[in-house]
């Protein structure tokens, strides 16, 4: 019986209860709404879906499902039991196997079938299981990391297939226990009887050179390796001690050359080193690392301190990108030299600048104004006016859900993208570039909190302790935990690491009570402990005769804004020095402050009287500002009579061109020239236009930038509404007992299992082809494979090949032996 047929009549016969299990693990399931229970279980079989569900399956139970998978064989209908499995999954018990089955089996992963022919009476009272259709192919090529059959190996190497004839007959004549084979296929035979057990393997290591054990033990989880110079020859007749281990094993066939640097080891060596066993390091309890401790005041104060810095900076930053936006490449993000300035502004590294600018525009503090092509920070941006508590929270909400990861900055470009930028922007990725998009940033950031929090608890460290955590433990965990995602955690976790560390979540190595709260989704909890914790800001400074000012702490967010505006920040952390400066003090003056009010500030916020020579600054800087004034003008207006100029300023319907005297004979508008003309011309004047080229274009743009709403993060749903899973209950009860054609993606799917199963079987099918007239055609063809949307047939009739679109094909039957 067809694979999916089987799913969906074990999906209909399921209780209402057992399917929104199914759809709460599985929601891509119902989305959209599944017709009926076929089309359910042409989607619970399709690569895709079974990808996403393997990706939560922890490290037993992918070792369940993948020793299922190599135990059985849909085609012959070798389906296999808990029992079964036991034998061939090292330290596995009966109760060990029953419940992870039975959660594959609710995963619709795995299918109830029939027990193998030729079993005995007493398998009728155990459960028998096959896999989906696709499992093959979302599990790859090795399977519980064991290599492929000799006889595979044959048939897709063909320089292994011209060889192994001889390869065979020279171990013959070696005198090994192998008999000699006239047909690649028999021979591959023969070294697979030859490697079937561990005794027969042991015996044949028993001469091997030296480290020859030490090297096949490399291949314990892969069986795949990099081996230089793979395909050389090597003779069975050299003596051991003439050989290396490579050249030894390749001229036994212990290992295969797959091209000019990779060989591979094949399934029954790979079988007989483990013992026998697929699996031979079954356990249902997740590894435990080695941890070291901290004390909790250490961890806290940590945490502490670095969200007072992080806030600090972010405003800092924030200032500095107002006084000066971020321009950007051409290429997208904001390149090394712009970034350099910003962090020689910040007093920080580059490298943790970039981070932070990340984190900033994470959080929605800067934006892209696109006519301008900077980043600038939005208007009545509501962060800076928020307490401390609130703007923590805000940036560590947009962390948790932005699918960026700011620690890839700087890093080397990797894949097609690589060449592409090589010309314009270097080989590294650039600051709020599109090469720091991670798409699955949420999700592991998410565990990744989950796994800190799970192994702080498990730890139990003693009163007053905090076990320190490290990335090694952490991709420990999620090794076991989830397995078939753990390539994606290896390169995102230690950068996550570094930003939780930045944002307080973490401290001293350890996980806060914060970073504790946020994982388990409780941030109130984190806002409380915070506000208990985080020193309040200082919002007094000590003004020094030597024109500096010392912050004897954290200085509150408005204080330190108009202090950055006439004063320049020196060195780094709370007690800040800024240094006040001619230059500085016509920056304020320039942002609209007089000399009153800047003294008026600082006699506020002064914990010591305002020393003269600094009053003598600001007095002296206030006098010469304003002596000579610039302004705008879009165009000028020129004439010898006096009398008429004076006219024009006179005239009520010139207000729009908001006219300035700048010498007898001559105005200036704010308004273009072609506007001013026609303004003149109206009131009965005939001018001249003459209108210069210009060195600059200049663009008309808007510099309103939309104000960004604030972040809160939501963790995202697994499970789909009650009201979609009730609904599509509903549809599907509809159907419940009605035996209705297959149709729509059902159709697609068992028509793709059809061809699939034959292509394995090499037997033949009948296809409703329709050609580009839309003329229907019936033909009898034997299909040869099956990718990018066509499938190769051979046409027996014709003894031709071709090859056709599946997208023409509305119907296959199996013809001759199959059966669907």
């Amino acid at each position: 019986m067809s694979l999916i047929r089987a799913l969906s009549k074990e999906l209909e016969a399921r209780s209402d209860d057992s399917l929104r299990a199914l759809f709460a693990a599985r929601p891509d399931l119902i989305s959209p709404m599944a017709p009926d229970f076929a089309a359910l279980a042409a989607r619970a079989s399709a690569r895709v879906s079974v990808q996403r569900a393997l990706e939560r399956l922890n490290k037993p139970e992918m070792q369940v499902l993948e020793t299922l998978h190599l135990s059985t064989n849909a085609d012959t209908g070798h389906s296999i039991s808990a029992a079964g499995l036991k034998k061939v999954i090292a330290g596995s018990t009966l109760s060990a196997l029953d419940p992870i089955l039975a959660k594959l089996q609710e995963l619709a992963l795995i299918h109830r079938a029939d027990p193998p022919a030729g079993s005995p009476a007493t398998s009728s009272r155990q459960r028998f299981y096959l896999p989906v259709g696709s499992l093959k192919d979302v599990i790859g090529i090795y399977p519980a990391g064991l290599g492929r059959s000799y006889t595979e190996l044959v048939r897709l190497q063909p320089a292994f297939a011209q060889r192994v004839v001889q390869l065979v007959a020279e171990l013959h004549q070696s005198g090994a226990g192998i008999h000699p084979a006239s047909t690649p296929m028999d021979a591959a035979l023969a070294l697979q009887r030859w490697t079937s057990t561990p005794e027969n393997l042991r015996s044949i290591l028993a001469t091997a050179p030296e480290r020859t054990v030490g090297l096949l033990d490399k291949f314990g989880s892969w069986a795949m390796g990099a081996v230089p110079q793979a395909q050389r020859r090597a003779s069975v007749t050299h003596e051991s001690h003439d050989v290396g281990p490579i050249d030894w094993l390749l001229a036994r066939g212990l290992l295969v050359p797959l091209d000019a640097g990779h060989v591979e080891l094949p399934h029954s060596v790979g079988l007989a080193l483990r013992g026998g066993a697929i699996v031979d390091d079954f356990t249902l309890t997740p590894p435990v690392p080695e941890l070291g401790h901290t004390s909790a005041a250490l961890r806290r104060n940590a945490a502490m301190g670095a969200i007072a810095e992080i806030l600090r900076l972010a405003g800092e930053l924030l200032f500095a990108v107002r006084e000066q936006p971020l321009a950007t490449l051409r290429s997208g993000g904001v390149g090394v030299r712009e970034l350099r300035r910003l962090a020689e502004s910040i007093r920080m590294g580059v490298h943790e600048t970039a981070v932070l600018l990340e984190l900033c525009a994470m959080a929605g503090l800067l934006r892209l104004d696109v006519d301008s092509s900077t980043w600038v920070q939005p208007p009545s941006l509501e962060w800076l006016t928020l307490p401390r508590q609130e703007q923590w929270l805000w940036m560590v909400n947009a962390w948790l859900a932005s699918e960026r990861a700011p620690s890839l900055v700087g890093q080397p470009l990797t894949g097609p993208s690589t060449t592409a930028h090589q010309g314009a922007a270097g080989t590294t990725i650039n600051a709020l570039s599109a090469e720091a998009q991670r798409p699955d940033a949420p999700v592991v950031r998410r565990r990744v909190l989950e796994i800190l929090n799970e192994l702080t608890v498990e730890a139990a460290a003693p009163d007053g302790k905090a076990p320190v955590l490290d990335a090694r433990a952490v991709m420990q965990r999620a090794e076991w935990s989830q397995p078939r995602m753990s390539r994606r955690f290896s390169s995102l976790v230690r950068g996550i690491l570094e930003e939780a560390t930045l944002l307080g979540l973490m401290g001293s190595g350890a996980l806060t009570q914060l970073g504790a709260a946020i994982a388990e989704a409780r941030p109130e909890q984190a806002m409380t402990i915070l506000g208990e914790h985080l020193p309040a800001a200082v919002n007094h400074i000590l003004l020094q005769a030597d024109l500096t000012a010392v912050a004897p702490g954290y200085l509150a967010p408005e204080l330190s804004e108009t202090l950055l505006l006439m004063a320049d920040a020196e060195g780094q952390g709370p007690a800040s020095i800024y240094r006040f400066s001619a230059a500085t003090i016509r920056r304020a003056l320039d942002a609209g402050q007089d000399a009153e009010s800047l003294l008026a500030f600082l006699r506020e916020h002064s914990a010591t009287d305002v020393p003269q020579p600094l009053a003598y600054l600001v007095q002296d800087t206030a006098s010469r500002h304003g002596r000579l004034r610039i302004g705008t003008s879009a165009s000028f207006i020129q004439s010898d009579d006096e009398t008429a100029i004076s006219d024009l300023l006179a005239e009520a319907r010139t207000s729009v061109l908001s006219l300035v005297r700048i010498a007898p004979t001559v105005l200036t508008s704010s308004a273009s020239p072609k506007e001013t003309a026609r303004v003149l011309r109206e009131l009965g004047l005939s001018p001249a236009v003459q209108e210069a080229e210009p060195a600059v274009v200049r663009f008309k743009r808007t510099t309103a930038v939309p104000g960004s709403a604030r972040p809160v993060y939501t963790a995202p749903r697994t499970a789909p509404p009650d009201d979609d899973v009730d609904a599509q209950l509903l549809v599907l009860r509809q159907h419940r007992g009605v035996r209705s054609e297959a149709g729509g993606e059902a159709s697609t799917q068992l028509g793709l299992e059809t061809l699939q199963t034959a292509i394995r079987l090499k037997q033949a099918v009948t296809m409703n082809v329709v050609d580009s007239l839309g003329n229907a055609n019936t033909e009898t063809v034997v299909p040869v494979s099956v990718s990018g949307g066509r499938v190769r047939v051979f046409d027996p009739a014709k003894d031709t090949e071709r090859v056709l679109s599946i997208h023409r094909i509305i119907d296959v039957e199996p013809a001759g032996d199959l059966r669907s």
